[in-house]
Formats: structure tokens, sequence, C-alpha cells
């Protein structure tokens, strides 16, 4: 059980802070991150890589000479934010371009995405390279389908000695997906973790069971068997890496790496057998790591992790680096960094508006007010509801989301700011403090909707529509869903079409909006029956079918608490 922390919600930021304290040889803190404290030459290509906090010493403890440039931290098992990615890109960015890096998890998929928008439209070009090795996560058939676990440092390793070496941002990329394509991982959890502040772990595994296929967000494993000796565990994870051997390999790098509770001898107990394996299978190991690499909280299990090598892949595999958690080989000659840090986010402005729209935008800060209590209230039931296939930490960042979001619309509209800029004000905070998939829909969501408002006139009941339709319409293009993939786009769909039906039919946007609510309500119960075809509650599906998805529910919640207010 996670037991040390102040404010639950203040846990990632703080430990990142400790850390940069610790640490500081290697990094200096920026806000959402770190950034290399030695001194990078210009042209370099940049590796940026990232996720959620909770799975130290991912990803801060990997920034330094040979591996990262900089890592972006988002709140525990929640992807950064659009805006902290972007940010940190830029402190890094030395003029050779970035490559970003991170586990394929659909928050880290739409955040990281939409920063390298940005940044490309801003002149930067950059590339991205997710990593898929979790063997357990999708067939083989379907590689991009599967997950991103310890397989992280492994693919991390490579693009970072290749950057070092001076390659083209061309060659750094080609060579970081060469690696992806033949990293492969397998984990067990003996016991799952518990979120700073909650009173329960987000899931359990009967005792004398162990769960096969983890997530390291603390998502369930895809099914239990009985716990073995190490030699049998041994086997049962070299098998299922083994049997996606390529053809000819004979050299093989290899991470044996705890979840946060398994000890070190144990680790090492387990080292014996597995090595014993591989070379039963004709594998020469080269330069193995077993410890703490990508961790889950305080998860009890272990993942082992395999890179299939070939001569340009060993080159860069055993190439040195010095980080805080991996240093290889001679070391790299530094000098300390002499560049400036300073914090790009300065006072908000906000376009003048009528008396009109400021009494539009006063609304809408009251109306996050009703949000804001609503998901704080919820925010237990949304997390068990999440926990069913997913991390449980939903309730957590919707609630975190909403605080934001009322907060900037509260100074929005206390600085005069009308309809538009206050609701777009609350997307953007929503999306930088929530992180996650959650924080990147919601933001996109929000500030979709608030391009149809006006901050010179009242609040119109067909801009509202048009606002809710965009919002749609944004979301289905960005993240992909459709009804009946199990998401919030369920939800979402049956509320615009019932809320542009009522309106066009002639009825006030009041009554409109509650007979919204009640079919989005209607629609997030029916998502009980369905199979989740996307994001982390893909791979245990068979666990989610009986229960709703929590973006559903959680967006149906809303629906009902605005309803209320606008009655």
């Amino acid at each position: 059980m996670t037991t040390i922390f102040d404010a639950p919600e203040e846990f990632a930021t703080t430990a990142l802070a400790g850390f940069a304290a610790l640490y500081s040889r290697f990094v200096r803190p920026v806000k959402g991150g770190v950034v290399r404290s030695t001194g990078v030459p210009e042209g370099k290509v940049a590796v940026v890589i990232g996720g959620g906090s909770g799975h130290y010493p991912a990803f801060a403890g990997y920034v330094g000479p040979g591996l990262a440039d900089a890592a972006v931290a988002g709140d525990v098992f929640a992807s950064p934010s659009t805006a902290a990615v972007a940010r940190v890109c830029r402190q890094a960015h030395r003029g050779g371009g970035i490559l970003l890096g991170f586990g394929n998890y659909a928050g880290d998929v739409l955040n990281f995405g939409v920063a390298a928008e940005r940044l490309r439209a801003e002149g930067i070009d950059v590339r991205i390279v997710p990593v898929t090795d979790d063997v357990a996560s999708a067939s083989a058939e379907t590689p991009a389908k599967r997950r991103g676990i310890a397989g992280d440092l492994v693919v991390f390793k490579i693009a970072g000695a290749a950057a070092e070496a001076g390659l083209s941002l061309d060659e750094v990329e080609r060579v970081t997906r060469h690696a992806n394509e033949r990293t492969v991982s397998f984990g067990v959890a003996f016991a799952g973790c518990t979120l700073p502040g909650a009173g329960h772990p987000l899931f359990t595994v009967p005792e004398g069971q162990m769960a096969l296929g983890l997530g390291i967000h603390g998502e369930p494993g895809i099914r239990e068997e009985a716990i073995v000796p190490a030699s049998d565990l041994a086997k049962l994870l070299a098998d299922k890496l083994l049997a996606e051997r390529p053809a000819g390999t004979g050299r093989v790098g290899a991470v044996l790496n705890g979840l946060g509770s398994t000890k070190y001898e144990e680790l090492f107990v387990l080292w014996t057998a597995v090595a014993a394996l591989l070379k039963e299978a004709g594998l020469e190991v080269v330069a193995p790591e077993a410890g703490e690499y990508v961790t889950s909280l305080d998860m009890q299990g272990c993942s082992l992790t395999l890179l299939w090598l070939d001569d340009e892949l060993e080159t860069y595999w055993t190439a040195p680096c010095d980080t805080p958690v991996l240093r290889r080989g001679a070391a790299i000659p530094t000098v300390p960094a002499t560049d400036i840090l300073v914090d790009e986010d300065g006072p908000a402005s906000y376009p003048v508006a009528t008396e009109e729209g400021k009494r539009g935008g006063a609304c809408i800060a009251r109306i996050f007010g009703e949000i804001s209590a609503t998901l704080h209230d919820a925010e237990e039931e949304l997390g068990r509801i999440d926990a069913r296939a997913g991390d449980g930490d939903h309730g957590q960042g919707m609630a975190r989301g909403a605080t934001a979001a009322l907060e900037a619309a509260r100074a929005a509209s206390a600085a005069g700011a009308g309809t538009a800029s206050v609701l777009a004000a609350a997307g953007d905070a929503w999306a930088d403090r929530a992180g996650g998939t959650s924080g990147a829909i919601w933001g996109l969501l929000l500030r979709s909707w608030s391009s149809a408002l006006d901050d010179n006139a009242p609040i119109e009941d067909a801009a509202v529509v048009r606002g809710a339709r965009l919002a749609l319409d944004s979301v289905s293009s960005l993240g992909g869903a459709r009804v009946g993939d199990k998401t919030l786009v369920d939800a979402l769909v049956p509320f615009v079409e019932t809320l542009e039906a009522r309106v066009a039919a002639g009825k006030p946007l009041p009554t409109a909006w509650a007979d919204a609510a009640a079919a989005s309500k209607a629609a997030a119960d029916a998502t009980a029956e369905l199979t989740p075809k996307l994001g982390r509650a893909r791979p245990l599906a068979e666990r989610s079918i009986g229960h709703p998805d929590a973006g559903a529910v959680s967006l149906s919640m809303i629906a009902a608490r605005v309803a209320a207010a606008l009655g």
C-alpha cells in the first residue's frame, strides 16, 4: 500500500520535485517534467520520453547522456497533458528534431500525438514511436495494438544511443522502430497496487494465485493461475517470448523487471532459471539487467523483456549511458547546461467581451461548479467502475480535471472574459491537469464546443447545439471511437442527437438538454453489455462485460447535473 504522502492529488508532483533535487547532476525540473542538466550539442536529435507517474524509474530516471534528453510526467497512471508534452519538448529541442517515445496507451497516443501536431506547426520536426512490447495485450498478427510495458527501457535505450551517436532524425526513428519491432515482454502479478489515498488496491489476486498478462497502470491480468516455483515461472515467461523469436536470432538482450514490491533477491533467483532456459534455446544473453525499471507503484510481480539482437541493435544496446538508474560503459564527457529554462505560462489574457458575453461567462463558471461537485461526489464510484478492466483512476482524473476547469473558469470570468473564452479556458485547464485519455478528450470536447459560442452575445440555444455537434465530431475524429466501442462516445452520440432533435422541434434548451441527458444515461447503462474495442480495457474484455464504461457513465452524470442546473 502507498502510505507516504501528504495530499494524494499532489503525490506525483511532489515525488518529481524530490527526484529532481536528489539527482540534479542528471536533471533539471521544468513544469511537467525534467530535462538534462548537462549540455547537449546543437543539432542533436532530442529523445523525449514520458507517461504517467507511478512507474519509477520510468520515465525521469532514464534522463541523462546516452539515453533520454527529457521526460514528461503525468499524474499517477495518467498520461501527461498535451500542453506538458509540448512544453517539455520545446525545452529539450536543440535543432535536430525530436523523437517522442511512450507506451502505447490511448491517453499517451492522444496527448503526445496532439503535442506533435502543435510542434510541427511551429516548425519543429517531430517523430513518434509508441512502444508495443506486451505480448499479452494483442496477438503477433496485430502488434500495433500491443501495450508498452518494461520494453520501454529497451526501446528508449536504443533511441538514446542512436541520438547520442549523432544520427539524423530519420535514422534515429528507423533504429527505434526496428528496436520496438524486436522487443517483447510478458509479466505476472501476485498482488495489485494501491493509488495514494485509496483504501483498496485497484485489483486483487486470489490467495495462492498469480495474474498473467498484467498492465503497468494497475490493470488486472488476462487470467489467473496457481503460483508456481521459480523454475516453472521462468519457463512460463520465457516460453511466451521464445514463441516470437525471429528466425536466425542467436543473441538477445534481456531485462527482468520488478513491479514495485518484488524483492531483488527474488529476481536473482528467477534469473538463474531464465538464463538457463535462454541458453538451452541456443541464445547468448548480452548485457542483461535485473531490477526495478518500469514499476506499478507497489504492485507485487515481475516481467521479462527480450530484445532480439542484430549487429546494429547490439551496438546501441551496449553503448555507454549515464542516468540515475542505468549506467554503462565509459563515462560520456559532459559539461553543465548553460541555457536558461523559462516557464512559458505567463498571465492569461482574454478578448474584450460585452456585458452579455460576460454574463454568459459567469453562467459557464457556475455550471462548472455543479460539474466539479458531481465528479467529486462520484469519484470513488467511477474509480470502482474503471477498475473492472482498467486502472481505476478515472474518478480521480475526472475530479482533478473538473476542479482545474472550475478554477480556470472562475478566474477567466473574474477577468471579464466572455462565454467562449471562459469555456475554452476551462477545457484547456481540464486537459492540462487531468492528463490521461479522459483529460485529452474532455479538453478537446470543451474547447471545440467553445468555438460555437460568442464572447459578445447572449448564449443562444442554436449555438449550444452547434457546439455539441462540433465537440462530438472532434472527439470522434481524434480518438477514432464509434458507437459500440464501449467508450464515452456511446453516451455522447445519443446526447448530441437528442439535443439536436429536441431543439429543432422547438423545445427550449432546458427541456431539450434534460431529454438529451436521459438518452445519454440510458446509453451509458447499456454499455454494460458491450465488449471494449479500444483503450486499456480491450485486453480484459471479458472482465468488462456486465459493467458499464466509466467514461460513458461520467459523461451522463455531467449531462444530468447540467440539466438540473439549467432547469
